[in-house]
Formats: C-alpha cells, structure tokens, sequence
C-alpha cells in the first residue's frame, strides 16, 4: 500500500528532529474555498521520521495533501513557529516522501523516496 511519510533534519545542530508534532490533510475537491481535512497526525520520532501519518488500510487517492509541522515547540526562539508544505499526489500507487530541512531562519523541502 502506498502512503506519505516524513522526515525532519536540523541542520543547524546536524541531528534528527525528534517530537515535532505533524498533521497531514486532504483538500476536499469540491467544498467550499477547497478546505483541508485531517487524514492523521503524530510526532517525529528519535530519528525525525514519522512513517505513519496515514491510518491503517488507508488509500493514498490523487489530490492536493499539506504536511503542517509544529515548530514552536521545537525551537522556541525560530523564526517559523510552523511550516506548511503542500503538495499533489498523481500517481496514487506511489509512496510519497516530504523531508523537511530546518533551522531557526529557513527551511528547505524536496520530494523523497
């Protein structure tokens, strides 16, 4: 089965990112203002990954998804409280993989394997 994971680098310590909280969405085609619903959340673990945002025997369907990250509470005096990423599934039988490069001034992202 397909599904979308993630991972979190600090750059600017060289380490994983761990216990930052993510919630990944949905875009409803066809609501009103093409509003985001929530498919699953967790954190990151001691390596910065977190493997399973979608639950159990849930499809990966084409559409528009948005990872959230909550930085806050990672690094308290960063310039991005958050980070939202969005991006298109096209090919529903893939695994998608959204990393997340950090550091208290920027961040980076590209699509993973």
């Amino acid at each position: 089965m397909s599904r979308i994971s993630t991972h979190v680098l600090d750059t600017a310590r060289g380490l994983p990112a761990k216990g930052i909280a993510v919630v990944l969405e949905q875009r409803a085609e066809g609501r009103e203002g093409g509003a985001f619903v929530e498919l699953g959340r967790g954190h990151t673990d001691d390596d910065g990954r977190l493997k399973t945002l979608l639950p159990e025997g849930t499809a990966l369907e084409v559409g528009t998804y948005r990872l959230t990250f909550d930085l806050a509470s990672y690094q308290p005096d960063g310039f991005f409280p958050m980070v939202q990423i969005t991006f298109a599934v096209r090919e529903a039988g893939r695994h998608h993989h959204v990393p997340l490069l950090l550091s208290p001034y920027g961040y980076s992202t590209y699509r993973g394997s």
